[in-house]
């Protein structure tokens, strides 16, 4: 079974969520924080280990009116390092809207602890790269 991580970049925090290529499923893993304004590369190592993803899928920021947002060379940028430090294929998927339905989602839950938010965009990306 194909195993894969998805990962919703952002500037302060990532979310990592982990699904089935077969079911086209995922579950919401965990949301690291930066290390010196960097990914937590040795936690991503860790979730690598821990999971053996045949394949990553990063969020690609897109505004409404399909132009990229700001935030996506970042992302980008991040799914490249991905690349380069482990190897493994790297897939973008779109993101856009999936922050605001995992708010929605999650409900008063976000509210009590909102890096759940990140770990289910994560998992509504990597979803999406599975529908599409």
């Amino acid at each position: 079974m194909a195993v894969m991580l998805g990962f919703d970049y952002g500037t302060h925090k990532i979310g990592v969520a982990v699904g089935q290529a077969l079911t086209g499923t995922a579950t919401p893993l965990t949301t690291l924080g930066m290390v010196n304004r960097k990914p937590d590369w040795q936690r991503i190592a860790d979730l690598l280990a821990e999971w053996h993803p045949s394949a990553l899928v990063v969020g690609h920021p897109f505004e409404m009116t399909d132009r990229e947002a700001n935030n996506a060379e970042g992302a980008k940028r991040f799914a490249r390092q991905l690349h380069g430090r482990f190897g493994l294929p790297v897939h973008m998927a779109d993101e856009r809207l999936t922050s605001r339905e995992a708010w929605s989602s999650l409900g008063r839950q976000a509210g009590r602890d909102p890096t759940k938010v990140d770990s289910y965009a994560a998992k509504l990306i990597l979803e999406t790269w599975f529908n599409e």
